[in-house]
């Protein structure tokens, strides 16, 4: 993986308390809403991380085994993943 593996791994671990304090909270019949927001914040955080890995794939893997105008090309797709986050 080419991607920062400290950087992932904070991000992983921050899911996996996320996660552990959701099962808490079903555990002591929370309200949904604020369940659902806990959820909603872990699948951030896991959308992130996904994005991260991504982007090191195509600026490595993919990137090194084209040519120039397919290095362009992965260019234009990591933009395109960018904006969608924004």
């Amino acid at each position: 993986m080419k991607a920062n593996h400290d950087q992932v791994k904070k991000y992983l671990n921050m899911v996996k308390g996320q996660v552990e304090g959701i099962i808490r909270m079903v555990d002591d019949d929370r309200y949904c809403i604020d369940i659902s927001h806990q959820l909603l914040a872990s699948i951030a955080i896991l959308k992130k991380t996904n994005e991260m890995v991504l982007k090191a794939h195509l600026e490595s893997c993919v990137k090194n085994s084209l040519t120039e105008q397919g290095a362009t090309k992965i260019d234009e797709i990591i933009g395109i993943i960018n904006k969608l986050n924004q």
